[in-house]
């Protein structure tokens, strides 16, 4: 079974003249040969492609795969992650991970939180200035949080995106705007805990693979899983697994929002509570990283038992069931079973 791989390596866009942050959400070496290891123990060939551009062009050559496994986050627009699903539908490719509308959807925070919204799923009070933080003069749930609407990793988070005032708002609200050349998001700050959720399968089989608190040490930026705080998460970041009563009900919630953003195969899903410590919906990363010693998924995976391998092992079964397909050997034990 050939699988491709296709990612946005840092290196390569480092060379092209890209600054750290633009790159903050694209892939390192180390992460692919990962990937391409667990691949080779699943049975599978797996195929180093590189970014969507180089699919395309072998897509355009007539070349086929059995899967296609992505993990490109793609460089421009709030539709950047849909790009390559995109295209693998438009050669009707099979591929894992959600569908356009869904990795489109979910990357805009607004929209992904309307839709989870509708679905019953609570989520803190937000609004959206599209070009101007003067589109913010009404807002009053203080404190607040200003971020990009169309951003990962902790992109455009830091310690000034968390604001107590109207003149705060204004200042942190531009500085995304212009910054970042898109539209920012203001949310009610929430004080209480925060957690990110693992999900793997589709429909009735989706299921919750474990609940992970995030806490920040003494050295950390406060208050903000910032990009600072994920890129030095190795010694400022604790990833206390998390089973109580709290933590199970944003696991529950994070299943309905998965379930109402209609994502596939796996994704990762964040809440913060509020002081009754109740969990609200924050955003959804229908295309988690897969980093296996600095990525979220693979972290709560290991510590709920599920190492690098299975938890690939789990994400790949999934997504081939929903063509028919089993992996190579696997195909036999189902039968006999």
């Amino acid at each position: 079974m050939r699988i491709a791989l296709v990612y946005d390596l840092r290196d390569e866009y480092r060379g092209l003249g890209y600054s750290e942050e633009e790159i903050a959400e694209f892939d390192n070496v180390g992460t692919i040969d990962a990937l391409a290891g667990a691949l080779e123990e699943l049975g599978c060939e797996p195929v180093r492609v590189g970014r969507g551009q180089a699919l395309a062009a072998r897509l355009v050559a007539g070349e086929r795969f059995d899967l296609v496994f992505s993990i490109a986050e793609g460089l421009k627009g709030r539709s950047r992650e849909a790009q390559v699903p995109a295209l693998c539908e438009l050669f009707d490719q099979p591929y894992l991970f959600s569908d356009p509308l869904t990795a489109a959807a979910s990357l805009d925070k607004g929209v992904a939180k309307r839709l989870v919204r509708d679905a019953g799923v609570k989520t803190p009070s937000f609004a959206v200035a599209e070009k101007s933080a003067s589109e913010l003069a009404g807002w009053t749930d203080f404190p607040a949080f200003v971020k990009p609407l169309a951003e990962g990793t902790g992109k455009g988070c830091e310690a000034a995106s968390l604001v107590n005032t109207p003149e705060e708002l204004e200042a942190a609200a531009t500085r995304v705007i212009e910054r970042h050349k898109q539209p920012a998001l203001v949310e009610h700050y929430l004080p209480g805990r925060e957690f990110t959720v693992g999900i793997v399968g589709n429909g009735d089989d989706a299921r919750v693979l474990g609940v992970c608190e995030i806490l920040l040490r003494e050295n950390a930026e406060a208050n903000v899983y910032s990009l600072h705080n994920k890129e030095l998460c190795e010694d400022i970041v604790i990833y206390a697994p998390a089973t109580d009563p709290e933590a199970l009900l944003a696991g529950a919630c994070a299943l309905e929002a998965y379930k109402a953003l209609e994502c596939r195969d796996t994704a990762r899903i964040d809440f913060r509570s509020d002081a009754n410590g109740e969990p609200y919906f924050l955003e959804a990363n229908p295309l988690a990283g897969l980093n296996p010693w600095h990525s979220d998924l693979p972290i709560l995976a290991a510590q709920n038992g599920i190492e690098f391998t299975a938890l690939i092992g789990m994400i790949l079964d999934a997504g081939l069931a929903r063509y028919g397909m089993a992996r190579p050997g696997t195909e036999r034990l189902r039968r006999t079973a």
